[in-house]
């Protein structure tokens, strides 16, 4: 078995490598623009702002909206929810989340004290849109609702659940670190659609956002405040869009590199990289038998990502994690993966499991590599 030199196998976690012109366009920036957005009226500030309004159009042609100036860039994913959930929910209101849920979500709910349904998930990661609709109350303020599992790969039916919402006159908040890039995503049954751009966007790190309808942009509280280069002569924060959520310099040279990715992703087609990932995940589903390492989630092909996690009922399985970088250089992701609750769900719960996670540059030669890797080190550990 010829050891390789680098397996990356965790872009649940961050996508590596990036796509093809990211770094050297945001190099570009850095080192022949430079300047601010919203800052300054000369030539290359006008030309970053732009760029800027561009990667909000890119957004909106991605997730099927109408809004431009309602695209609110953040730091991440995290930011963004954290944003929507406390600037929406107080704790006299209900929420209704699943029992899949990132503690990015959780954390900021348990923080705010609101009353919480979980809607629990079978045991393959899915939640039923009929079991979100029991769970409504008459106090229900919003649905706030992962689409695709960071650990099984299960994909929610988040249209079914954004209609029933709407239906019932709820907001519904979608997370969709892990679908955006290689599940069509449309706004349409959506009030706040919260993003990474490091994941399957194939964006840099620090980069992120929301898409929000405007009725809730209106009500929505901002969670920061200060300098927006617009109505400066006011002490008050201003209530257009997209500055009332966006204060404070933005990461321009992220943004720049999500541009770029984003291009990318929508030129190659979201069809066309799902299909590519399922094939991989087909093949290692295929060629991978070890009855001593469950496979977490669903087998099937439908309705997931190339998101899956292993665990290894005889092993310990950061040690399994450990020897797979050591020995042959393949990086994968242990532990609870930030969703105590998802593991609960799926029996893995405290041990958490052996994620790995492909992408569109994935190859399946790096697919077999890493069976015949596992075959090697469970025959010499048992």
């Amino acid at each position: 078995m010829n050891i390789l030199e680098r397996v990356y196998l965790d872009n649940g976690a961050t996508s590596f490598p990036k796509a093809p012109g990211v770094a050297e366009n945001m190099a570009a920036y850095i080192l022949e623009n430079g300047s601010s957005v919203s800052r300054g009226a000369y030539s290359s500030a006008m030309d970053a702002s732009r760029m800027v309004y561009e990667t909000r159009e890119l957004l909106c042609e991605m997730f099927n909206f109408d809004h431009p100036d309602h695209v609110i860039f953040t730091k991440n994913i995290t930011e963004s929810l954290n944003q929507g959930l406390k600037g929406l929910i107080d704790s006299k209101d209900h929420v209704i989340i699943s029992s899949m849920e990132h503690n990015a979500v959780m954390r900021p709910l348990n923080s705010i004290g609101c009353k919480l349904t979980r809607v629990q998930a079978d045991i393959e990661g899915f939640v039923s849109p009929e079991d979100v609709e029991k769970s409504i109350q008459a106090d229900t303020k919003a649905i706030v609702m992962i689409h695709g599992s960071n650990i099984s790969g299960s994909v929610n039916d988040i249209e079914a659940i954004g209609r029933l919402a709407k239906k019932h006159g709820i907001y519904f908040i979608a997370d969709v670190a892990q679908t955006a890039g290689v599940i069509d995503i449309s706004m349409d049954y959506i009030d706040m659609l919260c993003f990474t751009g490091h994941k399957s966007l194939l964006g840099p790190t620090g980069t992120g956002g929301f898409l929000i309808q405007p009725e809730l942009a209106k009500i929505m509280k901002p969670l920061i405040e200060g300098g927006t280069g617009s109505a400066s002569e006011q002490e008050t924060q201003p209530d257009h869009m997209p500055d009332k959520f966006e204060s404070g310099t933005p990461n321009v040279v992220g943004i720049c590199g999500l541009h770029t990715s984003l291009k990318y992703v929508l030129d190659k087609g979201i069809k066309n990289i799902h299909d590519h990932e399922m094939k991989l995940v087909k093949y290692f589903f295929d060629n991978f038998d070890q009855p001593s390492v469950r496979v977490v989630g669903s087998r099937e092909l439908s309705n997931r990502t190339a998101v899956i996690s292993l665990d290894f009922k005889d092993h310990d399985n950061a040690v399994i994690a450990f020897k797979l970088e050591r020995n042959y250089h393949i990086q994968t992701r242990v532990g609870m993966h930030c969703a105590p609750s998802a593991h609960k769900t799926l029996g893995t719960f405290p041990n958490g499991t052996v994620r790995v996670s492909f992408s569109s540059f994935t190859t399946r030669e790096e697919i077999q590599y890493l069976i015949d890797a596992i075959d090697t080190l469970v025959k010499e550990t048992n």
